[in-house]
């Protein structure tokens, strides 16, 4: 009699194994279809993504079926069996929680690009949900250990015993800790009041580059010549910096040109509107020429131009000073910037010699 109930309850083990693979593969199947669907909400790979999650969660309520538990109970105790359990069931829900932040913050993303040339809103999203992400699963996680830890009667117990002491250790803690909680607060911070987004062209350390990623402790940003500058999220609360694409990316780009008094200034103003206008760097905005201070030996000229963002500024201002140099080469060479020694005649040597000292080093 004992043998042939021993025999039902393996066959209903064995069948309820079955039963719960059986249960999987359809689940597996229905996401994996439902993936495959381009105006469905879950993403393309979410079968992959949830694979071992689910089958964790599957098995989880199997081992709290009561037969398959008086089962398994013959290798396992029950209390083992239940934390198994309980832990697996943690485990697998935490994770699929973790997954649904993710395809949750990928199905928000989806409806910015942030390649387009005007993406404030779409780098301030992305920033938002980059940040909040890494808070959320980091919680997540946190409540997750905190929970299994917990289901453990023995780690219940000398939680209690500890609590007399926790106040102590806590402001020892907090003490030890200031730093890093400063920096995980600044990372929360910064994805609120954004004074940095994704992409945003600033200047940090004297360095020019792009914000490449935000994390809740540093920041990466990308220099110009492919170096990376991981500076701590604190540093744009407390330190100055500029952002040059804070509100917008457009840009004024100058360039600064050095001649002579008798260059024609109208005609020079004529060649940067003509270069501008041939050049589709420039956005149509801003076109001005002026001189903007003068030596004794030269005149300072400053070409003011605009364009969409600061690469584009940046070749834009390399373009009209090659080309407004050239013209100056071509048209006007007599016109650069150079030094003028006043030579007087024989019968006044005596006295071009007193007012210029060094005036017999210039004759030849």
């Amino acid at each position: 009699m004992q043998l042939f109930i021993n025999l039902e309850l393996q066959r209903f083990l064995i069948f309820s194994i079955l039963i719960t693979a059986l249960v999987f593969t359809v689940l597996y199947f229905v996401l994996k279809k439902l993936g495959k669907q381009t105006n469905n909400i879950l993403p393309l790979n979410i079968a992959e993504r949830v694979r071992i999650p689910l089958a964790l969660l599957l098995v989880s309520l199997l081992l709290r079926v009561d037969k398959v538990a008086h089962n398994v109970q013959e290798v396992f105790s029950s209390a083992t069996i239940n934390h198994i359990s309980t832990v697996l069931l943690i485990i697998s829900l935490i994770w699929l929680a973790i997954i649904a932040v993710k395809v949750f913050k990928g199905r928000i993303l989806r409806n910015y690009d942030i390649s387009n040339s005007n993406n404030i809103k779409a780098r301030k999203i992305y920033t938002q949900f980059n940040i909040l992400e890494r808070v959320i699963i980091f919680v997540l996680v946190l409540m997750g250990i905190g929970i299994v830890l917990m289901s453990f009667e023995s780690i219940r117990a000398m939680g209690v015993t500890m609590l007399s002491t926790a106040g102590i250790a806590g402001i020892i803690i907090g003490f030890a800790a200031q730093k890093a909680l400063g920096t995980l607060m600044a990372g929360i911070q910064i994805a609120f009041t954004q004074p940095i987004r994704i992409d945003d062209v600033v200047i940090v350390e004297g360095e020019w580059g792009r914000i490449e990623e935000i994390t809740l402790t540093y920041v990466v940003v990308n220099i110009w010549d492919k170096r990376r500058l991981v500076v701590p999220t604190t540093y744009f609360i407390e330190q100055p910096f500029e952002n040059w694409t804070r509100n917008s990316s457009d840009l004024l780009g100058t360039v600064f040109i050095y001649t002579d008094y008798n260059i024609p200034f109208d005609e020079l103003r004529k060649e940067l509107t003509h270069l501008l206008e041939k050049s589709p760097l420039w956005d149509h905005k801003v076109n001005v020429l002026q001189v903007t201070d003068s030596t004794a030996n030269a005149v300072e000229i400053r070409a003011l131009m605009s364009a969409k963002d600061s690469p584009t500024a940046f070749d834009l201002r390399v373009y009209v000073r090659e080309n407004l140099i050239t013209f100056i080469q071509k048209n006007y060479p007599q016109s650069f910037s150079k030094t003028r020694v006043v030579m007087k005649g024989s019968e006044s040597k005596k006295h071009a010699v007193e007012e210029f000292p060094d005036v017999s080093s210039y004759q030849k």
